[in-house]
């Protein structure tokens, strides 16, 4: 379901049409055997409750394989899926399936619909995060590793490179550099604990045990103990983090954090008593990282733009597009050479964890431009306004792999059907059911608006 001027299969035109017979808002998918659980059946129902005023909701069992759901999914076409899981069995595997299931529902290459893998600890402790409804702006960020602190209200990072250098910005304030402490790990976990940070990132070397916090020099670690999470300092002191403020984490550039291989995972740890309600994570050693730290791009660098769950999306359609333009050969397969590996090596391991509809965003904050979408009746416009004139559209940051130079990204009100491009094919859009992707333009004319207008029919619930 694409509509583009250089699209994955070259069409110069598509008619863009929808199987779906019924679009629900939000489905949960869940097997039967977990749906059977009485405790984890609450987690279900809490998740029915929670959306029934404001969406379709359906649920999908599946007997022995998440896979089994993919008729209904596509019959259904939810704009949201969650999928509800017990640890045991949200492992890696697991999380492939999901990310390869969610992009058949129809015939392009993309994610059809924003979802999220719901589990915890325990059934108690996904029931936490499937109860909590309020939206969370964040405007406290904590860090270990370098972030745009232009972008963000006010927070602290704490540098994994270099011993004893941090970067505070005060809000209202400037971001200043700082003397910070030999060893970290406190002062991390009181970011976490006293400070409550709304957002909490990390890189560097990790396993599904533990956060090795320096990467170029001798400092702590975060580890887990039965489903609780601890900071243990160079001196072999534990610091306890125990935190209920809800918060987004993203272990951005970390092997393994979002591998739950058992319930001594450092992912259920960060969800049962750091207070996370989403994140996401490598199921696997990274190392090429354009899943990872992409969504710092469109999250923090594009404050108040997206929800975390579309800065995620908005990355993996990214990650999707450079491989279908880029990679995809004239049969269809992937040529997995030079960035086309790490493209293809990142596209299914980075797990997202929580309710895919509850709504995370940065504080409001300027970004690089104005990004906004007009609808007429059937014809929809999207303008793009510079505002950092020439460097409009170069990195922000480039702390970490793969950085900057992502497409621009605008998700859709309604799905929609057989588009049809008025202006601005030159810009190469790329238009599916429910998002618009504009490739990068690297150079920036600085007065000029780009607009790319497109008709198009709005798919009947």
């Amino acid at each position: 379901m694409v509509r583009s001027s250089y699209c994955w299969m070259a069409f110069l035109t598509f008619a863009l049409c929808c199987s779906a017979a019924v679009a629900d808002d939000y489905a949960i998918v869940v097997s039967k055997s977990t749906n059977a659980d009485a405790d984890w059946h609450k987690v279900v129902t809490a998740l029915q409750n929670k959306y029934a005023d404001s969406h379709v909701v359906s649920v999908i069992e599946y007997a022995d394989n998440v896979t089994e759901a993919l008729p209904e999914l596509k019959k259904r076409f939810p704009r949201y899926t969650c999928v509800v899981a017990r640890p045991e069995d949200a492992g890696r595997k697991f999380v492939a399936q999901v990310h390869q299931l969610t992009r058949k529902l129809d015939d392009d290459p993309y994610t059809d619909t924003l979802w999220g893998i719901l589990t915890g600890y325990d059934a108690a402790a996904a029931l936490r995060i499937a109860k909590h409804n309020d939206p969370l702006t964040v405007r406290k960020v904590g860090s270990g590793t370098e972030l745009a602190m232009e972008m963000i209200e006010e927070g602290v990072w704490y540098c994994e490179l270099n011993k004893n250098k941090m970067v505070r910005k005060e809000k209202g304030g400037q971001a200043k550099e700082e003397q910070g402490p030999d060893d970290t790990t406190k002062a991390l976990v009181d970011s976490i604990n006293d400070y409550k940070a709304d957002l909490f990132v990390t890189s560097g070397h990790a396993t599904e045990r533990d956060w090795q916090i320096g990467f170029r020099y001798r400092n702590g670690s975060f580890r887990c103990e039965e489903g609780k999470l601890y900071g243990l300092d160079t001196a072999r002191k534990k610091h306890p983090v125990d935190s209920s403020n809800p918060k987004v984490y993203m272990p951005i550039g970390n092997c393994l954090m979002g591998h739950i291989d058992s319930r001594d995972a450092m992912a259920l740890a960060w969800m049962n008593s750091a207070g996370v309600n989403q994140m996401l994570g490598y199921t696997v050693p990274t190392w090429f990282g354009y899943g990872g730290w992409g969504c710092l791009d469109y999250f923090i660098e594009q404050p108040g733009r997206y929800t975390f769950t579309q800065a995620f999306f908005a990355n993996h359609h990214a990650l999707v597009h450079r491989l279908a333009t880029e990679f995809t050969q004239a049969d269809g397969t992937v040529a997995t050479r030079g960035e086309g590996r790490g493209l293809a090596f990142d596209r299914d391991v980075v797990a997202f964890y929580g309710d895919p509809a509850w709504q995370a965003k940065m504080a409001e904050g300027k970004t690089a431009w104005k990004q906004s979408l007009k609808v007429e009746g059937n014809r929809y416009t999207l303008t793009i306004e510079p505002q950092r004139g020439a460097e409009t559209f170069k990195p922000i940051n480039v702390n970490g792999s793969q950085r900057g130079w992502r497409p621009i990204v605008e998700f859709l009100p309604q799905r929609v059907k057989h588009v049809k491009v008025i202006s601005g094919d030159e810009l190469k859009p790329v238009i599916t059911d429910d998002f618009v992707l504009i490739p990068n333009p690297r150079e920036c004319e600085p007065n000029k608006k780009y607009e790319v207008v497109f008709e198009a029919e709005v798919i009947d619930d």
